[in-house]
Parts: C-alpha cells; sequence; structure tokens
C-alpha cells in the first residue's frame, strides 16, 4: 500500500476541497492509479468551507462567502475518529471517505479528515474549515493533523503496513516523522518516499518560526531532521519533506531544472504532470473519439492517432462543445459570443506572476488586430489575501470597458466543471506566465486533448509539446526576464500574423491544428504520468 498525502485532492467540483491545479491535479493521480489497478490510500483534510465561492461585481471586484459543505451528500462516515495530543490536549478528528473506481473495477479509497468533533476546543474545532486560510498559526496545525493525523488514521483504518509514503509537496512533510514513530528507521523513511514538488518560487513553500513549529509538533522532530528543516533561521516544510526523502521528483522538465537551482546537492528527476484524460475530454468529444479512435479510454495513446479523424467528425464535435460554451457564458454573464469568431480562452488561479491581463497590455493595438474578430472568456479566482491577483481581475473588467467590438466574458468562481466548458469550448487556449514560474499548466493539456491549441510562453509543460504552427504556437524565445511590453508584442505579432490568420485560412488548415493538438496531448496523460511514478513505488522498500 502506498500512501498519498495532499493538502488538496479536488476529485469533482461540488466536492470542494481543492482551490487549483495542485488538488485537481492530486485528483488525476488517484484517478488514474485507480484505472492502473494500483494499492493505493490518499488522505486530505476536509474543508467544510472550502477555498470560499467567488462573487465579482459590475466592476471586476472579488468578494468571498464561504458555504457550508455537508459531508453527508459527498462522502461516507468511516465510524472511525483519531485523537492526536496537540496544544496540551487532544486533536480529535472524525474521518470520512469516498472511493475513486477505475475502468477496471479497482477501487482507490480517499479520506478526509474533519476537525468539527464535539470534544474539540473552539480553536480546534474550526482547524480543517478552510484551505490555505488563517495565520501561521492555523497552517502548522493543519500540517501537523495531515502529517501526523494522515498516517494514523490509514493505520486504524487497516492500511497497514505502509509500503511506501507520496508526500504531494511540503505541506505534508510532517507525515515523514509519523512514520519514523511508526516504527520507520532513518534509512527506511528515505527508501520508501518520494517527495513531489510543485512551486518554482521560494517564496510558494511553506516557512515558519522554529518556536511555534516545535511548540506544536514538540518531539516528533529531532536534530538531524531540524538541520534537514532549516532554512535561513526557519523551518521549511519543503526543506523537510525533500530531506527526509530518499526520492524527489518535479513536475516538468523545465520545473525540475528550477527545482534544481532551491534545492542544491539534491537530485530532482522530471515527471511531467498529465490530466486523467476520460475526466477531462469533453461529452461531446468522447463521442467522436468512441466512433472514431475506439480504445481511446483504455489508452491515452490512441489520439496520438488524431490525424485519422475526420473533418465532418471532428467539426461536428468542436462545434457543438463551442456551442455549450456560448450558452454558458451567456446564461451566466449575459455576454453573447459569436459563433464565428475567434474564441480565446485564459482560466487559472489569479497570481501575479501568470499575468492573466497581459493581453490588454496595449488596447490601442489589441483593437486594431481583434476588433470584430476575436473575443474572450476568462475564468479564475484569487486568493482571499491576494490583493494583487484580486487587482488583475479588476484589469480585466476595466480593459473590456475600452475594447472596440472585442466581446470580453468573465465566468464567476472558476470550478472543475467551468474548466472542462472552458478548454473545450474556446479555440484557443492562452497562457502568459513568467518564465520558468509556471511549474506545469495541466489546463493546457486539457485544452489540447479536447483539439484546442496552446497560445502559451514557453513554460510548464509547453516547452515539451510545443511544435510552432503545428499544434499551436509558443510566444517569445524562453526569456526568463521578466518583460511585459516585450512579451505582450510577441503575442501581438502571433495574433496577427499567425493566430489569426490560420482562423480565417481553409478549413483543413484548422483541422490539421486540432488534430495535431490532441495528437500532441497523447503523451500528457494521467496513465502515462502514473505509470512513470510506479517504477518509483515498485522500488519502495527494496
Amino acid at each position: 500500500m502506498i500512501a498519498y498525502l495532499s493538502a488538496e485532492i479536488g476529485l469533482y467540483s461540488d466536492l470542494h476541497t481543492y482551490s487549483g491545479g495542485l488538488g485537481v491535479l492530486a485528483g488525476d493521480h488517484l484517478k488514474s492509479a485507480a484505472d492502473e489497478g494500483m494499492d493505493v490510500a490518499a488522505v486530505t483534510l476536509l474543508y467544510r468551507e472550502g477555498y470560499g465561492r467567488q462573487h465579482l461585481d459590475e466592476q471586476g471586484n472579488q468578494t468571498e462567502s464561504y458555504p457550508d459543505l455537508d459531508p453527508n451528500k459527498h462522502l461516507e462516515d468511516t465510524g472511525l475518529e483519531l485523537s492526536i495530543p496537540l496544544d496540551g490536549s487532544k486533536l480529535s478528528s472524525k474521518i470520512w471517505k469516498t472511493v475513486i473506481h477505475g475502468h477496471n473495477g479497482h477501487q482507490v479509497p480517499v479520506y478526509f479528515l474533519d476537525t468539527r468533533h464535539a470534544s474539540n476546543s473552539e480553536g480546534h474545532v474550526s482547524l480543517s474549515d478552510r484551505l490555505y486560510a488563517g495565520g501561521d498559526e492555523m497552517r502548522v496545525r493543519q500540517e501537523y493533523l495531515l502529517g501526523v493525523g494522515g498516517i494514523r488514521a490509514l493505520k486504524i483504518l487497516g492500511h497497514w503496513p505502509l509500503q511506501g509514503l507520496h508526500l504531494n509537496e511540503g505541506h505534508c512533510s510532517i507525515a515523514a516523522l509519523e512514520m519514523m514513530r511508526q516504527g520507520w528507521s532513518r534509512e527506511e523513511a528515505s527508501s520508501r518516499t518520494l517527495f513531489t514538488t510543485h512551486t518554482p518560487v521560494a517564496a510558494g513553500h511553506d516557512r515558519f518560526e522554529w518556536d511555534l513549529v516545535e511548540s506544536v509538533v514538540q518531539d516528533l522532530i529531532g536534530p538531524v531532521e531540524k538541520t534537514l528543516a532549516t532554512d535561513g533561521n526557519q523551518c521549511s516544510m519543503s526543506h523537510l519533506g525533500i530531506g527526509m526523502a530518499g526520492k524527489v521528483n518535479a513536475v516538468s522538465v523545465l520545473n525540475a531544472e528550477v527545482a534544481s537551482n532551491m534545492f542544491p546537492g539534491v537530485d530532482i528527476m522530471p515527471i511531467t504532470n498529465g490530466v486523467h484524460h476520460p475526466t477531462w475530454i469533453s461529452p461531446t468529444m468522447a463521442r467522436l473519439y468512441d466512433d472514431e479512435l475506439p480504445g481511446w479510454r483504455l489508452d491515452g495513446g490512441v489520439l496520438n492517432g488524431a490525424k485519422a479523424l475526420s473533418e465532418t467528425g471532428l467539426e461536428r464535435a468542436r462545434s457543438e462543445s463551442r456551442a455549450i460554451l456560448r450558452e454558458l457564458v451567456k446564461s451566466t454573464t449575459g455576454v453573447k459570443l459569436d459563433g464565428n469568431r475567434l474564441t480565446i480562452g485564459f482560466a487559472r488561479r489569479f497570481a501575479t506572476y501568470k499575468r492573466a491581463s497581459l493581453v490588454f497590455r496595449d488596447i490601442s493595438r489589441l483593437n486594431k488586430i481583434g476588433s470584430g474578430q476575436i473575443q474572450f472568456v476568462f475564468s479564475g479566482k484569487a486568493h482571499p489575501r491576494d490583493d494583487g491577483g484580486k487587482a488583475l481581475i479588476k484589469e480585466i473588467f476595466d480593459a473590456s470597458h475600452k475594447l472596440r467590438d472585442i466581446p470580453v466574458a468573465f465566468l464567476e468562481d472558476y470550478s472543475m466543471a467551468t474548466g472542462l466548458a472552458m478548454t473545450s469550448g474556446v479555440d484557443v487556449w492562452l497562457n502568459t506566465p513568467v518564465r520558468p514560474m509556471e511549474a506545469s499548466g495541466t489546463s493546457g493539456m486539457k485544452a489540447v486533448m479536447n483539439g484546442v491549441p496552446n497560445l502559451s510562453i514557453l513554460d510548464g509543460w509547453w516547452p515539451e509539446a510545443c511544435d510552432h504552427g503545428v499544434n499551436g504556437w509558443g510566444i517569445g524565445n524562453k526569456e526568463e526576464a521578466r518583460d511585459d511590453d516585450r512579451d505582450a508584442n510577441a503575442l501581438y505579432d502571433l495574433l496577427e500574423d499567425e493566430v489569426l490568420p490560420a482562423w480565417k485560412s481553409s478549413r483543413s488548415r484548422w483541422l490539421s491544428l486540432m488534430r495535431s493538438a490532441i495528437a500532441a496531448g497523447s503523451a500528457f496523460t494521467g496513465q502515462r504520468m502514473i505509470r512513470e511514478y510506479v517504477k518509483i513505488y515498485e522500488t519502495f522498500g527494496m
């Protein structure tokens, strides 16, 4: 049994225990593991109030509400509980469960720890309510619950002994310490633990003051482990996890290079992310593949044969997916999209380095290029305390009023369902991060699998997939010094000289782009990804 721990796991929209790419990737990892028949059990926290529901006013100002999740509607109460020492008392947690069913019937359980327990103090009751909320005091305690509670929950549930431990980012690094308390030697912890890092910027890795960490974990961390975890004068959870793990991977080839510079002396291998293709291919495209690419559900590699897709079948499926998005946009925003225009989509977590508003940097030039020809659909949330991310949303709303005959729609409260509608319903997927700050970018993978070419900075996964002008377009020349004017101009040049001419040219030109995009997606399935992880899992305990 492999234990998979993650601070967030996204399985479907209404179970709002995820914020974005990290959690949805974790869900895709587990779905792919179920399809492969792997003995994996996952643990996360039950965030009753989630990451926050996004509300946008007419000016694009974001506010949040926190509707309470009723776990009885989504999860099974195992009837089992755990209790761990915390703050001089006991922290109690209920254990909820759901099961992922693989295509061959194999089951992968996912457990959710819930601190809404009658015996908990007022401060402890709300500990697991919100994802990435509160200050350091709460975050350390959440990570302690995930690490210590996660391991003890698996033991209580009978998933024991564990063959290996997979830590999805530094939030769950304390689990490795708990495994040593449960009997693993330091050498066993190293040989049986894999750490996956996603975050290419130092500020994104959790760091806490040592006094706070030691007050929470008590004697769980020894002097050797404290040395491993120390970065500067603070406790870095990523340094702890990486120091404990015998194997470390990043989530794209470029991300591995960046991570290796962040953690000198550590051998960091790339396992580029993949997406669970049966989940992320739209129903209309799935019907086409059922008819013309039989076997694609069981073997994502079959999508590599997309050049065999018929013109009429591909055009019909894409037309239906585009119509579904137009209807969603109209019903939720009132914006009426034109079925004959090039629809450009952008959806992801609104962090400043992702530069969601870059395409609006020169309104005059964009009007000249795209008036009457293009339209935009955006979606995405900013963290409730990220004023910079919220400002980006407002910039998009402000820009929409300055455009001349270029409609802009913004879909509120980005979710997995919205993501599927967008990645399958637009014509071009836009991605404009500051290279090399995009760890992977799985939304672009979902887009190509639905026949949607990427128009992206060469960051994350895209340098591995981009065949410029054939399956999409790479913006710029892999520059890594931030220059928004340079990158915006490169984007405008591509729109004017390559993207729009391809859209307006012969029918066969755009069909070729779509087929090539689908074929490229065949290398970025969760199936391919999980098989690479299996090769590591098989070494655990050897």
